[in-house]
């Protein structure tokens, strides 16, 4: 991990980052599972992770909402909305771009992986209907 994004995670309180170590290793078990390579960056600030025909993610905890996590998407991208039907109850949703997880809850595995598979192969699924999911 560079320092900068190291250096990141220690600024989070726990259990924020302990949560978000918990998504970074989901992120990188896809990406190996999937056979693709992701970048790892800041990105205003966030955790950013992105790979070659997908659209980035990026998770953060904000002191406004210390309850929990959330992962972001790029806003015009069609991953909330096609989310948001299939998987109603799998997570909190808002906006177009945001996810959220309470810190007090297991993260939802299976739903996660789904989400973060269909976000490394965007590219190749956003013309599909509800991107092939």
């Amino acid at each position: 991990m560079k320092k900068e994004i190291q250096a990141k995670f220690e600024s989070y309180p726990e259990p924020a980052q302990s949560r978000l170590l918990q998504l970074r290793e989901l992120i990188f078990a896809v990406a190996t599972q999937s056979g693709v390579s992701v970048d790892e960056s800041l990105k205003w600030g966030e955790p950013s992770y992105a790979v070659k025909g997908g659209t980035p993610l990026r998770f953060d905890w904000k002191a406004k909402a210390p309850e929990s996590v959330s992962i972001y998407f790029h806003c015009q991208s069609l991953m909330v909305e096609t989310l948001r039907e299939l998987m109603p109850e799998a997570f909190s949703y808002s906006g177009n771009r945001e996810l959220s997880f309470p810190l007090n809850q297991p993260l939802p595995d299976k739903a996660l992986r789904v989400c973060i598979e269909a976000a490394f192969t965007y590219q190749s699924r956003r013309k599909l209907p509800l991107l092939g999911l």
